[in-house]
């Protein structure tokens, strides 16, 4: 008996540390991999931004968060921003219907760093909706500004490509032209539509205007030589630039043998930029209206 005491003590003791060393295990990969993530966030911001290959960031660059959230109560559903308050004060919860009418504009006592976290942002939503209303997160947008200017804004956004989804995150100028397109996450067909992710096709996107955008189609022919070397970046910026000017109203061309995967990012694209145009307009009509001195 007393040795079958002394084995379960034991076993007991080492499943104990077993599970210690797996939780500190845990917790230091995923720390590292929450910093991977933010690293390479950050990469991708900037690559977008145009700094490239080490290219130094002025310190008169700055990016301000705003979150977005879906607002769901008392038979009606309307959109919530969080948007960052002018000297590091906070943020301004702004509730509005969807009609572009405002419901509520109360301040947030939340910090930079507290935003950043989803559980503390989500409950900082909550608490400013109201008792009744639940909220979803929608999405996030990162406002770029130049010594208080607005020069970009960095768009994320999902969208169904042929075989799951496509994740990506777009630049565009304060017209909404197209500034970049990077590719996060795909599923799709190794040799085929996987091609997404390579410059001589998301690089077609760089510099469509707006407008262009719109009406933008999709198109089974081979790239003119010329274009395919520029889009390659196998030219000067100064042959690029003209390329790019003369094909910026021209549709897209199609991945061989991926029509489908090359449509549904032109027509995800499409959709992220000027559903984010529309929202942008109705946000600071609000913004502008309520005199609310946000940071950007």
């Amino acid at each position: 008996m007393k040795n079958i005491i002394t084995i379960v003590i034991r076993l007991t003791v080492s499943c104990l540390l077993a599970a210690s060393i797996m939780g500190l295990c845990f917790i230091f990969t995923s720390n590292a991999k929450k910093h991977n993530e933010h690293v390479q966030e950050q990469r991708v911001i900037y690559d977008l931004l145009g700094y490239k290959n080490g290219a130094k960031i002025p310190d008169s660059l700055a990016l301000h968060e705003v979150y977005r959230y879906v607002i769901s109560g008392g038979d009606r559903q309307s959109i919530g921003y969080l948007v960052p308050q002018g000297h590091g004060k906070g943020f301004f919860f702004v509730n509005i219907d969807l009609n572009g009418g405002l419901l509520a504009s109360k301040t947030v006592a939340l910090g930079d760093t507290e935003a950043l976290d989803p559980k503390t942002r989500d409950k900082a939503i909550e608490q400013a909706a109201g008792p009744g209303y639940t909220v979803k997160f929608a999405d996030q947008t990162i406002v770029v500004t130049n010594n208080g200017k607005r020069i970009a804004y960095l768009l994320g956004g999902k969208f169904q490509g042929f075989k799951t989804f496509v994740n990506v995150m777009l630049a565009v100028d304060p017209e909404f032209t197209i500034l970049g397109l990077a590719v996060l996450e795909h599923e799709e067909d190794p040799g085929l539509g996987a091609e997404i992710v390579q410059d001589y096709f998301k690089n077609q996107f760089k510099g469509k205007a707006f407008e262009a955008l719109k009406t933008i189609e999709v198109v089974k022919a081979p790239i003119p030589t010329e274009y395919l070397e520029a889009l390659n970046g196998r030219v000067s910026e100064e042959a690029s630039g003209k390329l790019r000017e003369q094909y910026k109203d021209k549709a897209i061309y199609a991945l061989t043998g991926a029509t489908i995967s090359s449509k549904a990012v032109a027509e995800g694209v499409k959709g992220i930029v000027t559903k984010f145009a529309y929202r942008l307009n109705v946000l600071d009509k609000i913004l502008q209206e309520q005199q609310l001195a946000v940071s950007f």
